[in-house]
């Protein structure tokens, strides 16, 4: 028997601060039965790591533990069952490799300079006065990159906003029968604006990330229609859902430490963000299903056994960090959890971290006296980890 502790996910004190709530759980081994769940959980850097790169761990459910979907939810899981997000090989591998045919590292390099622009562009329009920098920075930033990239059009931004917002939402402890109606009717819509937009670039191509993933092709196979769709709605979802929260995040920790200042040092972009990621993560639980009798830290899963993965636990393990729970973008620099390992590593991974190496350092060079105009708070949004607001002056 593994030990085993309770907090709800939904708890303020869990929500404000899990990371003491995760020591708790890291005094008690690697692997810690978290009721609340129902699942065990891995919490520390070396379990998570390990779990994440193992073949016989996979996201997608096996075929003996697969339930009905109930009748109200099959909008949302007609996008969800095609995700490569759920998917294991072979279809994953396939989905994947076309999807960075088109998601190239070139492709995505090239929009520092639009970056750049764009973050001037909002800070130019700050309000006077106290304002909320999320809507106001971290949100435009990503969703209006993910949608030039895709070839979406720019006023499609508050509905994205809106549909991305609602799927996430299943994801979420606390999900209720309204959220999984919103989820769906949202997948709905996300996939019937996508259906149209697909096939006016099948017969209009143009230079942008849909038409290269009609145009991708491997071994003489190409995406399918629902294919198409559910990638697009991937990218878009995941394109800005986490960089908005990381952005959020990350300028929160920076304006209640003393490295504000020295955030303008383009210099220092790389290692800050990535200090950004690993202290506070803006997701923190990933799960796995077991395909085969697997020991993990003397722990053993049988075949159909789910896992909790807890990303924000591994960026604090004082096994694998010095001082974890200090910000130091000086620190040696070591691999972080915040994209996941392995097989589902983040795709857009390399995107995310341009954004906010180009986004931070512009804030503040231009905002040098920019402080909290009240104490932030996070939302009740776990496995997500989230400001519900950012008050600031300057």
């Amino acid at each position: 028997m593994i030990p085993s502790i309770s907090c709800p996910p939904t708890d303020p004190a869990l929500v404000q601060d899990p990371y003491t709530f995760y020591d708790r759980m890291r005094a008690l081994g690697s692997v810690v039965h978290w009721e609340d769940y129902a699942m065990p959980c891995a919490v520390s850097f070396a379990a998570v790591n390990a779990i994440l790169r193992d073949r016989r761990f996979g996201r997608e459910i096996p075929e003996a533990l697969r339930q009905p979907v109930p009748e109200h939810l099959r909008p949302f899981y007609a996008i969800d069952d095609h995700s490569m997000l759920e998917l294991e090989p072979p279809r994953h591998t396939r989905l994947r490799g076309l999807v960075l045919r088109a998601f190239t590292t070139r492709r995505i390099a090239a929009l520092a300079p639009e970056i750049e622009a764009l973050t001037h562009d909002l800070i130019d329009r700050f309000p006077g006065g106290d304002f909320d920098l999320l809507p106001a920075f971290a949100q435009p930033i990503p969703v209006i990159i993910i949608a030039r990239l895709l070839g979406v059009p720019e006023a499609m931004k508050d509905d994205l906003l809106a549909w991305s917002n609602a799927m996430v939402a299943m994801y979420q402890a606390g999900r209720t029968r309204a959220v999984e109606e919103r989820a769906a009717q949202a997948a709905t819509e996300f996939a019937d604006f996508l259906r149209g937009y697909i096939d006016e670039r099948r017969a209009r191509p143009a230079d942008d990330l849909i038409t290269h993933l009609i145009a991708a092709e491997s071994d003489g196979e190409k995406l399918t229609a629902e294919e198409l769709i559910a990638t697009c709605v991937l990218l878009l979802n995941a394109g800005h859902e986490a960089t908005v929260h990381s952005i959020g995040n990350g300028v929160k920790t920076l304006l209640e430490t003393d490295w504000w200042a020295k955030t303008a040092d383009p210099a220092l972009a790389e290692p800050l963000v990535e200090e950004i990621l690993r202290f506070d993560p803006p997701l923190h639980l990933f799960t796995r299903y077991a395909y085969d009798e697997i020991d993990v830290m003397g722990h053993r899963f049988a075949p159909g056994d789910q896992v909790a993965c807890l990303l924000g636990a591994a960026n604090r393990d004082p096994k694998h960090w010095e001082d974890p729970h200090e910000f130091n973008p000086r620190r040696v620099a070591k691999t972080h959890q915040a994209f996941g390992a392995g097989l589902h590593f983040c795709v857009g991974a390399p995107l995310a971290r341009l954004e906010l190496q180009v986004a931070l350092p512009i804030l503040a060079q231009r905002c040098p006296d920019l402080r909290l105009a009240e104490p932030p708070v996070y939302g009740d949004t776990y496995h997500f980890h989230a400001l519900s607001r950012l008050l600031v002056s300057r």
